[in-house]
C-alpha cells in the first residue's frame, strides 16, 4: 500500500525542489504573449515538476485557510472562496496535460509518472480534509435559506456532492482505503497510456515491392514513403496504425494478407504479454473500481457515475443502447450479405473477414451508388474545410476567426485563430493540431489552455486546441480528407465553440454531464455534407471547382450505406463498456475472455470488432469509464436539434441558433442539462431523427 504524503512532508519536498518563485520558471511570471497565451519555447521539461508542485502547495495553504477560519461558513468565504484556490495549480497542469497528450517526450512521461500519484493525494487532501468539508456541509444544509441564484445552487451543488463522492462522509479507515485506491489508480492510468502510446507507434508495416500496393490510391503511397524516409527506411513504403495510414489502406488494398497483418496489428495492440501488455491493469483497474464504488454506498462503478449523468443509471444506458443495437445490428447482417457477395466475385467460396469489411464496402459503394471516396478527396483541402467550419459557425453565431501570426505554438504546424464576435470584441482564441506525430496519443478532441470564467468581474478570455490525427500533406499536395475526416473537424470544432461561447462566472459550473458534453460536437456534423454548405467549402485544390451536385447526391445516398457498420461496431465498445463497469465483484478478470463473454451475449457478429477492444480503449481508462455511451446518447440530441433548424426551413435559422447558443452553448453546467435542452427545443428529444438519419428504421 503506498504510504500517503502528509501536508507537511509536501511542502517540505517542495521547498527541497527549489519550488519558491523565481525568475528561472516561466509559470511564476507574468507572461506577457500575445493575449497572455504560454511562451512555449521557454516553458522546458524540467520546469513542469516543480511547477506542480508548487501549485499544489499553493493551493494547499488556500484550503487551509478556509477550513481554519474562524467566521460561520457561508457560500462566499467557503464555496466560492474554494471555487477561486488553485489557480497557480490550473495554469500548470493545463500546459503540461495538454502537451503530454499532444506532443509529448519521454521526460514528460516520466514527469507524468512522478505527478499523478502527487496529485491523487493532493486531491484528497483537499476532499477529505474534514475540518473543510463540515464548512461546505454547513452551507449545503443551509442552501434553502440562502436565496441563491441558479448558477450558484448548481456551484453548492457540484461542491458538496464532490466531497461526498470523494469520500469526505466515510469513516477515517474507510477514507485510508480510498486515498490507497486513488493513488493505485493514478499510477495505472499512467502507466495504460503509456504503453498505449508505445504500442501504437511501434507497429510497422514496411512494404518493399511496388506490387503490393495495389489499389492504394496515389496520395497514400507518397504518405507512405514520406513516412518510411522520416523512419530512416528510405524507398520503402511504410504504414502505421496511425488512422491515416491503416483506413485507407484498409478500404483500398487489395493484398488480402497485408490487410489482415495491418488490422490484427490494431486489434492486438497491448496484448502481446510484453511490456506494452495492458490486459492486467484493465482488469485491476475494474477492480478498484467497484472496490470504490461501493465504499461510496453504490453497488457498482456505473450507479456511481451514473448518477450524475442525464441517463441517471444502467438501466437507463441499457435502455437507449437497446432500442439502437437490434435494428443496426439487421441492417448491419445485411451490409454482410451485400459484402459477402462482392467478394465472392474475387474469391469464391471464402468468408468474409474484419480486414475485408471497409475494403469491400467500398466496392459495394462503388457498384451501388457510382461513388468513389478519392474522387471525392480533392474537394476537401483541409484548409478549405476549415474555412466551412468557420464560415457556418459566422453564419449561425456571427463570429468571425482570423489567423494571428507569430504568437507562441508548441509545435510549428500548429495555427491559432483569434475568435471575435459580430461586434468585433475578442471571444477568445482557437489553437489548431491537426496532423499525427511520434509524440501525439491517437484519435481527436478538444482541451483549453485558459477556461473562461469571472475573475474579479472581468471574464477571462478563453484559449482552446483542437488536436486531430488527420492525413498529412504529401509532396505538393494538400492534406485532403476523407469525408470521415471532414466530420471529424467539424466535431471537434463543435467542442471547441462549446467552450468558447461558455458565459458562467464559475468554473466549476463550466462542464456538463459525460452524455450531454457531445451534442454541441456532434451537432455540428449535421452541417458538413449538407448542399448548401458544402458549397460555401468543397472546392477542388487544383481547379477551385466546386463540388459537382451529382457528386453531392452520391455521397450522401452513399453515406446511408455502412451505417449498421459504423453504429454496430461503436455499440459494441459501448456495451463493452457498460458491462465492465456492471461488475458487482472485485476478483481478478482474464480481460480476453471477459471481452469475448460480453461481446457474444450481445450478439455480435465476428466479421465486425468492436471499435475499442479493452487492452486498447482509452477512453473508458479515463473520463468515459461508464460513460462511452455517451456518443449515441448525444447523437438523439443532436439529430433532434438539427431537426429544429430543419423544420424552419433555414440551416441557419437566426432565431434558431440563437436559442441553441444562449441554452446550450454558453450554459455549460449552470443548470441541469434535461432543462436546457427542453428550454431550446420545447420538449424533450425524441429518438426518431437519429433513426431515420442513420437508414436504421
Amino acid at each position: 500500500m503506498r504510504m500517503v504524503t502528509p501536508l507537511a512532508a509536501l511542502m517540505t519536498m517542495s521547498a527541497m525542489a527549489g519550488v519558491p518563485a523565481t525568475a528561472s520558471n516561466p509559470f511564476d511570471q507574468e507572461w506577457k504573449t500575445p493575449f497572455g497565451v504560454p511562451p512555449f519555447a521557454d516553458i522546458k521539461e524540467e520546469h513542469f515538476l516543480p511547477a506542480l508542485k508548487e501549485g499544489m502547495t499553493r493551493q494547499k495553504a488556500e484550503v487551509l485557510a478556509i477550513a481554519g477560519a474562524k467566521d460561520a461558513p457561508t457560500f462566499d468565504n467557503t464555496i466560492l472562496t474554494l471555487e477561486r484556490s488553485g489557480q497557480y495549480l490550473e495554469r500548470v497542469s493545463s500546459v503540461f496535460f495538454n502537451l503530454v497528450g499532444a506532443d509529448t517526450t519521454p521526460k514528460l512521461q516520466a514527469v507524468n509518472r512522478e505527478a499523478m500519484p502527487l496529485l491523487a493525494a493532493h486531491r484528497d487532501d483537499i476532499h477529505l480534509n474534514q475540518a473543510l468539508f463540515l464548512r461546505v456541509k454547513a452551507v449545503w444544509d443551509a442552501r434553502s435559506g440562502l436565496q441563491l441564484a441558479p448558477d450558484q445552487a448548481r456551484l453548492l451543488e457540484h461542491t458538496y456532492k464532490g466531497f461526498v463522492r470523494s469520500g469526505a462522509a466515510l469513516t477515517p479507515d474507510q477514507q485510508t482505503r480510498m486515498r490507497a485506491i486513488n493513488a493505485e489508480q493514478s499510477k495505472l492510468g499512467v502507466e495504460f497510456g503509456d504503453r498505449l502510446l508505445k504500442a501504437t507507434k511501434a507497429f510497422k508495416l514496411v512494404i518493399e515491392q511496388p506490387a503490393q500496393l495495389a489499389g492504394l490510391p496515389e496520395g497514400n503511397r507518397q504518405a507512405a514513403v514520406v513516412a518510411a524516409k522520416k523512419a530512416g527506411l528510405e524507398g520503402k513504403w511504410l504504414f502505421t496504425l496511425d488512422g491515416p495510414s491503416i483506413w485507407p489502406f484498409l478500404e483500398y488494398a487489395q493484398d488480402r494478407d497485408l490487410r489482415k497483418r495491418l488490422l490484427t496489428g490494431y486489434l492486438d495492440r497491448c496484448s502481446d504479454g510484453g511490456d506494452t501488455d495492458t490486459r492486467a491493469t484493465v482488469s485491476r483497474v475494474a477492480a478498484l473500481r467497484v472496490e470504490k464504488a461501493q465504499l461510496l454506498g453504490y453497488r457498482t462503478w456505473a450507479e456511481f457515475v451514473l448518477e450524475e449523468n442525464m441517463a441517471k443509471d444502467p438501466k437507463g444506458v441499457y435502455g437507449l443502447l437497446d432500442q439502437v443495437w437490434k435494428p443496426a445490428l439487421e441492417v448491419a447482417k445485411r451490409e454482410r450479405g451485400e459484402l459477402q457477395a462482392m467478394m465472392a466475385k474475387d474469391l469464391p467460396g471464402q468468408k468474409l473477414e474484419p480486414w475485408d469489411w471497409r475494403y469491400y464496402a467500398e466496392k459495394v459503394k462503388q457498384a451501388k451508388y457510382d461513388f468513389d471516396e478519392e474522387a471525392v478527396k480533392p474537394y476537401f483541402a483541409i484548409d478549405n474545410v476549415r474555412q466551412g467550419a468557420f464560415a457556418v459557425a459566422g453564419r449561425l453565431y456571427g463570429v468571425s476567426f482570423t489567423e494571428v501570426k507569430g504568437i507562441p505554438v508548441y509545435e510549428k504546424e500548429v495555427r491559432c485563430f483569434e475568435v471575435k464576435e459580430k461586434d468585433g470584441g475578442h471571444l477568445g482564441l482557437l489553437y489548431l493540431d491537426y496532423h499525427p506525430r511520434p509524440g501525439k496519443r491517437g484519435g481527436a478532441w478538444m482541451s483549453s489552455y485558459r477556461s473562461t470564467w469571472l475573475k474579479d468581474g472581468q471574464r477571462v478570455d478563453p484559449v482552446v486546441v483542437n488536436v486531430c490525427n488527420f492525413t498529412a500533406p504529401a509532396g505538393d499536395r494538400p492534406a485532403l480528407l476523407t469525408s470521415d475526416e471532414v466530420r471529424t473537424l467539424f466535431h471537434e470544432f463543435g467542442h471547441a465553440l462549446h467552450g468558447l461561447f461558455y458565459k458562467g462566472r464559475y468554473r466549476g459550473t463550466g462542464g456538463t454531464p459525460r452524455d450531454f458534453v457531445e451534442l454541441p460536437s456532434q451537432v455540428m456534423e449535421n452541417w458538413a455534407m449538407e448542399p448548401e454548405v458544402l458549397k460555401l467549402y468543397a472546392r477542388h485544390y487544383q481547379t477551385g471547382e466546386v463540388i459537382p451536385e451529382a457528386m453531392v447526391t452520391r455521397m450522401r445516398k452513399a453515406a446511408r450505406f455502412g451505417q449498421g457498420f459504423a453504429t454496430v461496431e461503436y455499440m459494441a465498445a459501448a456495451l463493452l463498456d457498460m458491462d465492465w463497469h456492471t461488475l458487482t465483484d472485485t476478483k481478478p478478470r482474464d480481460t480476453a475472455a471477459f471481452e469475448k463473454a460480453s461481446l457474444a451475449k450481445w450478439g455480435l457478429i465476428d466479421e465486425i470488432p468492436p471499435r475499442y477492444r479493452s487492452p486498447y480503449f482509452s477512453h473508458i481508462m479515463g473520463g468515459y469509464a461508464a460513460g462511452y455511451y455517451s456518443y449515441i446518447w448525444s447523437a438523439v440530441l443532436d439529430s433532434d436539434a438539427f431537426q429544429a433548424f430543419k423544420e424552419k426551413g433555414n440551416l441557419f435559422d437566426p432565431a434558431t441558433a440563437a436559442a441553441f447558443r444562449a441554452e446550450v452553448l454558453s450554459r455549460g453546467g449552470t443548470e441541469d442539462p434535461a432543462l436546457l435542452y427542453r428550454r431550446f427545443r420545447g420538449r424533450d428529444p425524441r429518438v426518431e431523427p437519429l433513426l431515420e438519419k442513420r437508414g436504421l428504421r
